[in-house]
């Protein structure tokens, strides 16, 4: 078999739900380069940075765009949380879209975890309070349930500014521990009410009604071809203890596709390859967290798969339990990794990395803050790379 013919199945079109083709089964995953202005404006170096790539997939998923300033993931990352924000965002969709992708922006809050809260106000929230030592002593402050609807209205108002930024669609991120996830789970809720940590009725209650309201908004707004995704931590684990299990999650994606029409269920989660990671509990105690998904999910939505695919072989790997397969860090360093890989040139794939790339690379100076770990994380970096990688972050 030659090996166009081995990578064929990446190179299939699919269809979503809403009934957009998408040329092939690759994804550009999110990945953060700390280019936006302290505000969170778009600068020219975040659209340099989406330009460079608008051909290396056809379908692009922003960085994290926080939805309020107490919800900020990175330190430069770019908001949605103010319309002011629209005539930057325009710029980066039309960036992102100039090799005729479509362009998805991912909409978050970090709640408890929002370490620029945490630092420029000296508050950050969650569903509970909690005394944590870490980064600094602080008291995570409980949210109250108007401002649970304060901030289902924020992603709400988020997705409208989205739609008339010109992007194709938006991807709500429940996964990694950001805030809606930290409802879902039994570590982090301790509430009492009914957002509370009773039942899993009630632990979905905050995502369900999140994305009851950004379907709203895009029934009332988007065009019909608007992509709506979901990107979520199938098992939410802490050493032996489980936060959640893959059996609740899967009930919260019913529930979540009971509201609102999803065009695909993304795959995320910590650690390496973790498109191969499997459950640790439960009656799937052993199983693929991919195939559980998959198999549970039916071809009602295309599932993506993602964590670690950074070579042709792990993406056809991934293929096996996912219609479609995300990657990030091989798309920093080689763009063109789909189309070598698709005219059978796979052989001149490269994800090594010289200084003297910077510049064609269009990678964004303060992007060495945070790339290193992000791409050890997925095992993407030969220690060659890694060094010049790490002389760019000094």
């Amino acid at each position: 078999m030659s090996t166009t013919e081995k990578y064929k199945p990446l190179f299939k079109s699919i269809t979503l739900p809403n009934q957009v083709e998408i040329a092939n089964r690759f994804v550009l995953s999110p990945m953060i380069t700390n280019s936006s202005t302290v505000e969170g404006y778009v600068t020219e170096e975040d659209t340099a940075y989406a330009e460079r790539r608008a051909y290396s997939a056809p379908l692009q998923i922003t960085g994290a765009a926080y939805i309020e300033e107490y919800g900020q993931l990175f330190e430069y990352g770019f908001s949605i949380d103010d319309d002011r924000s629209i005539e930057g965002l325009k710029k980066l969709a039309k960036a992102m879209k100039k090799g005729g992708a479509k362009a998805v922006i991912q909409l978050t809050h970090a709640g408890r975890f929002s370490k620029i809260s945490l630092k420029d106000f000296g508050a950050v929230y969650g569903p509970s309070e909690f005394h944590l030592k870490s980064p600094i002593e602080h008291t995570v402050i409980p949210m109250s349930k108007r401002k649970i609807k304060h901030v289902i209205m924020q992603y709400a108002d988020a997705t409208r500014r989205a739609i008339e930024a010109g992007f194709d669609g938006v991807e709500i991120s429940g996964a990694q521990r950001l805030l809606i996830q930290t409802f879902l789970s039994t570590f982090s809720n301790n509430r009492e009410d009914e957002y509370g940590a009773k039942s899993i009725e009630d632990r979905s209650r905050f995502g369900i009604e999140v994305m009851q309201a950004v379907q709203k908004v895009i029934d009332e707004k988007a065009p019909a071809d608007f992509i709506l995704g979901y990107r979520g931590t199938p098992e939410e684990t802490r050493g032996h203890d489980i936060g959640y299990s893959v059996e609740e999650f899967l009930y919260f994606m019913d529930r979540i596709m009971d509201v609102s029409k999803l065009d695909y269920l993304a795959t995320a989660s910590w650690g390496k390859n973790i498109y191969k990671q499997t459950i640790r509990a439960g009656k799937y105690k052993g199983a693929y967290m991919n195939q559980v998904v998959y198999d549970h999910i039916n071809g009602r939505v295309p599932v993506m798969a993602s964590g670690g695919i950074n070579s042709p072989d792990k993406a056809l790997e991934a293929l096996q339990y996912a219609d479609m397969v995300g990657a990030s860090t091989p798309f920093v360093t080689e763009p063109e990794f789909v189309n070598k890989l698709e005219a059978g040139k796979e052989d001149q794939i490269d994800l090594g990395f010289t200084q003297d790339e910077v510049a064609d690379l269009a990678i964004p100076e303060r992007a060495f803050k945070d790339l290193i770990e992000l791409m050890d994380i997925g095992g993407s970096l030969s220690d060659k790379t890694r060094a010049e990688l790490s002389e760019l972050q000094k």
